[in-house]
């Protein structure tokens, strides 16, 4: 058993969610030169753009040559198959749809750009927390984010979806369950003529999208929508041909838990409660407490974690995969993209990614001129069929300092090699050694769970033989060094109690200015003037507040880090009681990073218990024992052992006296277990 919080236990963690009514909506107006110029061509006309030569569209761009402001503006019930809510009628999804009023009537079909989301009605999408807003009629007016704004005069369409139980749509949500992602799967299946769809949520008037669409679908969307992208494409659903999953999930085990043990005490049943439409809450309960008891908190594996695992699925994915992640997103935290890149790369997915330095933030708020340029090109090669060349250029884009980017080829590099690291002791007053060789038999080091302290108090006092972690370092690098890919950390320990939870993190010892992802905003901080990203109508401005790197000097940065339930030694799948005074051998999966330790810094390789703030502690306060002979760090390192070799070896520049602060984590880490449930003018969205 593990000492169970309470939700209240953990409001230190992190601002509360707060009520739909303080939700910020963008400011409503139409600006100067918003209207598409019609001097531009048009993008080629035809009934389907799979028929596209890419040779023959060479080189285009769509154009903004078609109204916004005229634009086709409806909504449509699309049926999913399945009644979640047991009222004996199937469940329909409210979709609301964008598209130009000139393809329509010239019998032009297009492609669409989807998001599927539970937020659209609790809580808002984007920076500034936007909501869906509809006339008298019901007609959609507002859809949030800019994305019909920019790509509907260019001769796409536009659907934002309301997955099952939330908002205007039907049936239960069920947290990345069988509804959640058949609540969009429907919809991409109705767009190709497969399923069906009604004018209104009770009628039997159909309504169909074979005339207007092509049936190609591009799925976006930041955190839960992301998730829901990456679920269908799991389907392998035909028509789907590219997602942009934005910070989400592959796993929603590994969002609650890591290898057994908890990160955060809230059971998903607490999510579907949270985005519910009030209509849903008064049916839901049983689907509720059917979540609550599939997912057990003891962090076993259970059929339900293994129905919204899309890792396992992703032989399935014929889409195209364009990941954006933050390296310090601990909200939805980096092992899910690590995972997920690594399966669809087994599987030979087109991929391309995105890696900030921000937390859980859309990159729509922290590079903006090059994301919409960047997506505008993604959605016409995959779309559109334009031979744009988005295709062969650099896989990765990554963020080395604030607002600095360089790319590779591929990713992780070619150069990347396992490389193992080994702990050894040092001297009684300081920290162990991180090096090449093994510490010799009979080697220990001994730590207290602490369940008050965390990894930036561990890193802080590396230099000292504190009781509550193991901490192990490298002498000074003589050049960069770069960590790319996931790690692993093997470690053999005897503890004193029948539970134990153990943590392993990697640290960059040294002075850097980082983007201050621990702060309100992640890494942004949001200002008042605002850019304008496509056209505008009176009541859905295509005009959003701006951005700038939120910065901070540092004196450390944690690199990566890994978490697991030492009671899973055996079995991944489930815990059992500990012998205490025995030795129980388990490896650790770190997320995946990309980080270059410069000349001058120090690698620290961390063991300890409790992680505060990202981990619950176990029932007991254990002492564990690690055998150093039998523990050790497997790392990616850009040119493998050699490399580690060099680095460790010759004289290293000298670095600033007085080092700089250690970092906070007071703004980012989220309350219970929401999704991105921060309030909008925290910066960083949903």
């Amino acid at each position: 058993m593990r000492k169970r919080r309470t939700r209240g236990a953990r409001l230190s963690y992190g601002p509360l969610v707060a009520a739909a009514t303080a939700a910020l909506f963008a400011t409503l107006v139409t600006p100067a030169g918003a209207q598409p110029d019609p001097a531009v061509p048009a993008a080629p006309a035809g009934p389907s753009t799979r028929s596209l030569a890419p040779a023959a569209s060479s080189g285009r761009e769509s154009r903004p040559v078609y109204s916004y402001v005229d634009a086709v503006r409806e909504s449509v019930w699309v049926d999913t198959g399945l009644d979640g809510d047991g009222d004996g009628r199937g469940d329909r999804v409210a979709v609301d749809i964008v598209r130009p009023r000139e393809t329509a009537a010239a019998g032009r079909k297009i492609p669409v750009i989807m998001d599927a989301s539970p937020y659209y009605a609790c809580c808002g999408r984007g920076n500034e927390g936007q909501k869906k807003t509809y006339d008298a009629d019901g007609r959609p007016v507002q859809l949030p984010l800019f994305y019909d704004n920019y790509f509907v005069p260019r001769g796409y369409a536009f659907a934002a979806v309301d997955l099952a139980g939330t908002s205007r749509s039907d049936g239960c949500d069920d947290v990345g369950g069988r509804s959640d992602v058949r609540s969009a799967k429907a919809v991409v299946d109705w767009l190709n003529g497969r399923a069906r769809g009604y004018t209104t949520r009770t009628g039997t008037a159909p309504a169909r999208a074979t005339g207007w669409s092509t049936g190609d679908v591009g799925m976006i969307g930041k955190s839960w929508d992301g998730t829901i992208a990456n679920g269908v494409a799991a389907t392998g659903v035909e028509g789907l041909r590219t997602i942009v999953p934005i910070g989400a999930i592959s796993s929603w085990y590994d969002y609650f838990h890591s290898q057994g043990a908890p990160l955060y005490n809230a059971n998903p049943s607490w999510l579907s409660e949270y985005v519910n439409s009030p209509e849903a809450q008064a049916r839901c309960g049983a689907v509720q407490e059917r979540i609550a008891a599939a997912t057990p908190y003891s962090g076993d594996r259970t059929p339900a974690w293994s129905e919204r695992d899309h890792v396992k699925d992703a032989g399935k994915v014929k889409a195209s995969v364009f990941v954006v992640h933050g390296l310090q997103d601990l909200n939805v935290r980096a092992n899910q993209f690590g995972q997920w890149w690594d399966a669809l790369a087994a599987h030979g997915v087109e991929r391309k990614i995105w890696l900030s330095q921000t937390g859980h933030v859309d990159p729509f708020d922290f590079r903006r001129a090059d994301w919409v340029r960047t997506l505008h090109r993604w959605f016409d090669h995959y779309l559109l069929g334009y031979d744009n060349g988005i295709d062969r250029e650099p896989v990765a884009d990554i963020e080395r300092a604030p607002d600095h980017w360089t790319t590779d080829r591929q990713w992780p590099p070619r150069a990347a090699t396992t490389t193992t690291l080994r702990p050894a002791p040092g001297t009684a007053a300081g920290p162990g050694i991180l090096g090449r060789a093994p510490a010799a038999p009979g080697s220990t080091a001994t730590f207290t769970d602490d369940p008050g302290l965390g990894e930036l108090d561990w890193a802080a006092r590396i230099d000292s033989a504190t009781p509550e972690k193991a901490g192990f370092v490298t002498r000074p690098l003589s050049r960069d060094l770069r960590i790319s890919g996931s790690s692993t950390v093997t470690v053999t320990a005897t503890p004193t109690t029948s539970t134990a939870h153990l943590s392993a993190v990697l640290v960059d010892l040294g002075p850097d200015t980082i983007r201050d992802y621990g702060a309100a905003g992640e890494g942004i901080t949001t200002l008042a003037d605002r850019t304008c990203w496509g056209a505008s109508t009176p009541g859905d401005s295509a005009c959003f507040k701006e951005t700038a790197a939120r910065t901070a000097d540092v004196g450390l940065t944690v690199v990566s880090r890994g978490w697991a339930d030492l009671g899973t030694w055996a079995d991944p799948g489930r815990e059992r009681p500990l012998t205490p005074g025995r030795a129980y051998t388990l490896t650790l999966d770190l997320a995946a990073t990309d980080h270059v330790v410069p000349a001058g810094h120090r690698l620290a390789l961390i063991v300890g218990g409790t992680d505060r703030d990202l981990l619950d502690p176990p029932s007991t306060t254990p002492t564990l024992t690690l055998d150093l002979a039998r523990t050790w760090a497997k790392l990616p390192l850009v040119g493998g052992p050699g490399a580690f070799v060099r680095a460790t070896t010759g004289a290293a520049p000298a670095l600033p006296s007085q080092p700089a602060a250690v970092p906070s984590l007071s703004g980012s880490v989220p309350p219970a277990a929401v999704i991105g449930p921060r309030l909008p003018a925290a910066g960083a969205g949903r």
